[in-house]
């Protein structure tokens, strides 16, 4: 596993143009992503929405998130891999037996084009969050 300190002095991150405006919505957001890894967020966009298809989708410390009572989940391209964020680190223990092949920082689990998550855990993690958050908004 890459320490976080070694990753934030890396120059592993995605730089978007300098000049360039943040993104107003998530298409304009993949589109300035390089195409290996915009297909392999495409489909983690899709799989999202199926799983969540109540949640809105919007761009929140300028990175794609869905929001379905409170943040369920984000996701983020950088130069060599790609994140994705699920909001909860006691939720992140209940996946570990799942998330071994994946660099996992708090509630950040990294992945590459050529390692994707597979739709069906990312399915797993969605609905999980979706009933994390309604058990919370239940509270309130």
């Amino acid at each position: 596993m890459v320490d976080d300190k070694e990753r934030k002095g890396s120059e592993n991150y995605y730089k978007p143009v300098p000049d360039k405006k943040p993104a107003k919505n998530v298409d304009e957001y993949l589109a300035a992503v390089p195409e290996e890894m915009r297909a392999v967020l495409e489909n983690l966009r899709k799989t999202i929405r199926a799983a969540a298809p109540m949640a809105e989708e919007v761009i929140s410390y300028r990175i794609p998130t869905f929001r379905y009572n409170g943040p369920l989940v984000h996701f983020a391209a950088f130069r060599d891999n790609s994140s994705f964020i699920v909001a909860s680190k006691p939720f992140m223990e209940t996946f570990s037996s799942e998330l071994w092949p994946y660099d996992i920082s708090g509630t950040t689990i990294h992945f590459s084009a050529k390692n994707p998550l597979p739709a069906l855990l990312v399915k797993k993690i969605v609905k999980a969050r979706i009933e994390e958050n309604g058990a919370r908004a239940k509270i309130r």
